[in-house]
């Protein structure tokens, strides 16, 4: 499922637990600086074989997630 896979990346990257973050957690509330959005969403980009623009990814994990299925289908 893409939303567990977007968990497990920004777990990764951000050195946290995947149950930490949830589908409602907003990039804000993880405290995410723009050089870490940068390096997350090339590693997004990687993952999934798409190519992200920042400012179409919403603000939430799960706005995120719904983003990166778009774009797959």
């Amino acid at each position: 499922m893409t939303i567990e896979r977007v968990k497990k990346v920004l777990a990764d990257h951000l050195d946290m637990e995947e149950t930490e973050i949830k589908d409602e957690t907003t990039f804000e509330d993880l405290e995410i600086d723009s050089l870490d959005t940068v390096e997350i969403l090339m590693e997004m980009e990687d993952e999934f074989g798409i190519e992200i623009k920042p400012g179409e990814i919403g603000k939430t994990i799960k706005d995120l997630a719904s983003y990166i299925d778009s774009k797959k289908a």
